[in-house]
């Protein structure tokens, strides 16, 4: 008697991991184009390129 009522409160949610699916993916589209965003920027570019800089300095045989 026990499975039939699982089975019962369980068949309201058969949409809930379609929906949950859709949210995942929009939240991670939003995080790879803020990432891409970021990326893309003149500030970002000019810290990585500093950061390289920074660091083949510190090589001892350069």
């Amino acid at each position: 008697m026990k499975f039939l009522t699982t089975l019962r409160a369980r068949a309201g949610e058969q949409g809930m991991t379609t929906s949950e699916y859709a949210v995942g993916t929009v939240g991670a589209c939003t995080v790879g184009g803020a990432i891409y965003t970021i990326a893309t920027s003149d500030w970002f570019n000019d810290f990585i390129q500093n950061v390289f800089e920074k660091g083949i300095e510190l090589l001892p045989f350069m």
